[in-house]
């Protein structure tokens, strides 16, 4: 097996390699790791890119398991692990006190490169963002993660690109924190925000349509609804109400702006929901609303196959970058996807690849020891050659 330079140290693992490719065009772009002290680092940003990655693709499900594989794993050891070896303390030191600003770098400059090699779509839909949040389990020392009383918790608020289907921006706050507030931060100007019911305030429809963004949100059945003009309805269609409206109660809680609304049943449950999409039909709408579970979907598989949720750190700081480390290696997963097979992440990709790495492992390892061998077997030759007598 031939060895490849990566990361200044010479590999023998391609599939690896092509994993974490994308790194290569932006790692200069990164800020470095710096030391607080006169210690030197024992890691840069590429090495602790490098494990946390390791951690998420190989299912750990504690920061202890990983620096034991890392220090008796001949592969971990040899391929992932700084040249001079990972101490605990070091390790957990890092990801509780720094750490934030390199990913939150590599994140970024991956997410861009993301989405301009994946596929686009629902193009005629526009660029669609859909938001939501997800509660983080955290231990009762983690003072800052306030949730319930003897309860804490943390919250990631995202934003998910649905026409790529990669994560997009995100914001971690105690578990407690409120959500509308994230959706001004997370989506652009020409975007359209795609929201679950929790989110709706009539004064931020509002809002959003005065900074130019746009919006698809559930509202609740019992809304208060002031028809400025109805829109036909066909008679074959699942949408039983087009209009144009005014949310609220008048002198209460009433848009200032009308919105478009409709109404649809699926399998017999009714939804309804509001946009400043008019130039959206009314089919379309409800499809850009169904295309918001794929955010759901995303937390479910991201959470039980890259173990994200499994923390190693106690940290604000160390939260973060267990959450930011999944994400990358999420996008890295969904640019390997793509351009080996043409085709979004799954989990038998993801299984398939821990396969082709391991089976390298052990080729590399057969290779070695028969390199022992050879060498073993020509000293042995040597040793029985007959000596000059002098």
């Amino acid at each position: 097996m031939k060895f490849v330079k990566f990361y200044s140290r010479q590999h023998a693992v391609p599939t690896q390699r092509q994993l974490l490719k994308p790194l290569n065009s932006i790692m200069s772009k990164i800020p470095p790791l710096r030391s607080r002290s006169n210690k030197p680092l024992a890691m840069n940003t590429e090495e602790l890119l490098n494990i946390l990655t390791y951690y998420h693709l190989q299912e750990f499900s504690s920061g202890s398991e990983l620096i034991q594989a890392l220090q008796e794993d001949d592969y971990a050891r040899n391929f992932v692990a700084p040249a001079g070896g990972i101490k605990h303390s070091t390790f957990f030191d890092t990801v509780n006190d720094r750490g934030v600003e390199q990913l939150l770098a590599v994140f970024t400059e991956l997410q861009k490169q993301a989405t301009g090699s994946l596929p686009s779509q629902y193009s005629e839909l526009g660029d669609l963002v859909a938001i939501d949040g997800s509660l983080i389990d955290s231990v009762l020392s983690m003072h800052w993660a306030e949730y319930r009383t003897n309860s804490k918790k943390a919250k990631l608020h995202l934003g998910f690109d649905l026409n790529h289907g990669i994560p997009r921006k995100l914001f971690l706050t105690e578990g407690n924190g409120a959500e509308r507030p994230f959706v001004s931060r997370i989506i652009d100007p020409g975007q359209t925000g795609v929201l679950d019911r929790g989110y709706q305030a009539h004064h931020l429809f509002d809002q959003w349509q005065q900074d130019g963004c746009h919006f698809v949100c559930r509202i609740k059945e019992d809304t208060h609804k002031e028809i400025i003009e109805q829109f036909p309805v066909h008679d074959k269609s699942h949408v039983f109400f087009d209009a144009m409206v005014l949310l609220g109660t008048a002198n209460t809680n009433q848009t200032k702006k009308p919105v478009h609304l409709v109404g649809y049943d699926v399998e017999g449950k009714s939804y309804w929901v509001a946009t400043d999409r008019f130039d959206l039909l009314a089919e379309q709408v409800a499809l850009v609303y169904k295309l918001r579970w794929d955010i759901e979907s995303f937390f479910a598989w991201w959470k039980r196959h890259l173990k994200v949720y499994h923390l190693f750190a106690r940290s604000k700081n160390g939260l973060m970058v267990q959450i930011l480390s999944g994400l990358i290696t999420y996008l890295l997963l969904a640019i390997y996807c793509q351009e080996q097979h043409g085709e979004p992440v799954s989990i038998h990709r993801v299984r398939q690849l821990r396969n082709q790495i391991r089976n390298e492992v052990t080729q590399q390892a057969a290779e070695k020891s028969a390199v022992q061998n050879r060498k073993r077997k020509k000293h042995l030759k040597l040793l029985k050659k007959p000596h000059a007598i002098s």
